[in-house]
């Protein structure tokens, strides 16, 4: 086994808006000290917000520990990088211009260090998707902005939580926009996309992908809509025929209604709402959002800024704590992955479970 198998991770966590519940969850996921057993969390933020909100949700046993850089992170502590001394403005609750500068501010600072080989993944606390924009920075949220910044046009926004995974064909964009975006050739990226993620991500020797209609009933045989036959039926036979393991179009309310998403290894949606509604009724507090097709591993809460309950000390932990255990499990794999399809003809003993898992 590799030595990688059993390094500790080193996680850029970058803190979203700071107005939001960023600071709450990651302070409670980390309350739990066995966390840095699995990995050393380096934390991009702003010191006086982290007090405020260490305050304000009278957080005991826990603290930050201040270092100058990710090259200065130590092993057993919440390490913070520390953006800022001036006063940014704390408005707890409110989407304002300076929390979202900052919110880029932090998520910039962690990529370069990310691509600088200082941090090996990336976990990104939630930000508000309209203060964030600026002339520097234009896209509608983390996943496009990644997708740029690391030159990459086949990409996936993944929904995962222990047994279901959803990927959306067409992302941010306005739903009326939705039929005019889907083509053969996307649907076809994004299946390719879809299957080599959980070959490579999360170990699935042959995965088994769902793909949904976009209209009612999937069409209804044309009745009720022509996309299905003319454009999404054409993608899953092309897809088939390169390998990948594809079926449908199914309708999407009976498909999630009666059980039908257990059979496969992933569900490919042609829209936003499509995938996330179902996908957040069925596993909202253990969701984590991942970006497919990717050099880089990146992961985040499903969940937004939630605006109305910061300072409450109700959010909720657990999406925040099960995107860092998916981010160094996704490192771990594509690792794994990669030894093994760099040395094909090389068998080395390893355990039992990462055998059956290729």
């Amino acid at each position: 086994m590799s030595e990688s198998t059993n390094k500790l991770v080193r996680i850029g966590i970058t803190h979203g808006d700071f107005n939001g519940i960023g600071y709450e969850v990651i302070m409670k996921a980390f309350e739990d000290h066995a966390m840095l057993e699995l990995c050393t969390p380096i934390v991009y933020g702003i010191h006086k917000a982290a007090s405020n909100y260490r305050k304000l949700l009278q957080i005991q046993d826990f603290s930050f520990y201040g270092v100058q850089d990710a090259a200065s992170a130590v092993k057993n502590h919440c390490n913070f990088i520390n953006l800022t001394e001036i006063d940014v403005g704390l408005d707890p609750g409110k989407a304002t211009p300076a929390s979202g500068a900052w919110a880029v501010k932090a998520l910039n600072t962690a990529m370069d260090d990310l691509e600088n080989g200082l941090i090996d993944v990336l976990v990104t606390a939630p930000f508000h998707k309209s203060n964030v924009q600026s002339s520097e920075f234009t896209f509608p949220g983390h996943t496009e902005y990644l997708a740029n910044r690391c030159k990459v046009n086949d990409y996936l926004m993944l929904l995962v939580s222990e047994n279901l995974r959803v990927g959306t064909v067409t992302g941010h964009i306005p739903l009326h926009d939705v039929a005019s975006k889907i083509t053969v050739d996307l649907i076809l990226s994004k299946l390719k996309v879809f299957s080599q993620s959980l070959l490579q991500d999360f170990g699935i020797r042959k995965p088994r992908l769902a793909v949904l209609g976009l209209n009612p009933h999937a069409g209804d045989g044309g009745l009720l809509g022509k996309e299905e036959s003319a454009i999404i039926e054409p993608a899953i036979r092309k897809a088939n025929e390169e390998g990948i393991m594809c079926y449908g179009p199914f309708s999407a309310d009976g498909f999630f209604g009666n059980g039908t998403w257990k059979q496969f290894d992933g569900v490919l949606a042609m829209y936003h709402d499509q995938g996330l509604i179902p996908f957040k009724s069925i596993a909202f507090h253990q969701g984590v959002n991942f970006t497919a097709g990717l050099p880089i591993v990146r992961t985040s809460p499903d969940h937004g800024t939630a605006f109305d309950i910061v300072g409450k000390n109700i959010a909720s932990p657990d999406s925040m704590r099960e995107a860092i255990y998916m981010a160094i499990d996704i490192y771990r794999n594509r690792e794994l992955y990669a030894e093994i399809t760099s040395n094909p003809l090389e068998v080395a003993p390893r355990r039992e479970r990462d055998r059956d898992r290729y």
